[in-house]
């Protein structure tokens, strides 16, 4: 299996426009499956994640990597370091409920924006599990937003 280094590079060359076709691949089969398939980017696990669009209302989903952190789960709106940050993080800042997938469990969450030490702490963990953020880190000038998604 390629290194998360390989992945991160391999990330990287992929327009904006084919990160969004894998998506939209990616929903429906991790979907049928219950998560048994298309739930991992190297060694980091995949949710769904499903916003409220911020303009159009609409319900939208995107598989995103994330951190389990006991009842919570935490995401990075890295957007493979982009000058845009994606859809799902912009709709959560303007509309933070949210439901999250898990494998074939759903829950709702509600998103926060970590700050300080928190948010240097699970950036941190988040490196350990999949070591590409960094590297999209050094690729914007934005300021990328690292969220915790919280029962409710």
């Amino acid at each position: 299996m390629p290194s998360d280094r390989v992945l991160s590079r391999f990330s990287m060359s992929i327009s904006a426009t084919g990160l969004r076709l894998m998506g939209r691949f990616n929903v429906p089969i991790y979907r049928l499956t219950r998560g048994r398939l298309m739930n991992s980017v190297g060694d980091a696990p995949v949710l769904l994640l499903t916003t409220t669009g911020r303009r159009s209302g609409q319900q939208r989903t995107a598989p995103v990597c994330y951190l389990a952190d006991g009842e919570r789960v935490v995401v990075i709106g890295s957007n493979a370091g982009y000058k845009n940050e994606p859809a799902w993080s912009l709709n959560l800042k303007a509309h933070p409920e949210a439901t999250v997938e898990v494998g074939a469990d759903r829950k709702s969450v509600r998103a926060r924006v970590t700050e300080g030490d928190e948010r240097a702490d699970l950036w941190r963990r988040m490196n350990q599990q999949y070591a590409g953020f960094d590297d999209y880190e050094a690729r914007t000038s934005r300021d990328i937003a690292v969220f915790a998604l919280e029962p409710r």
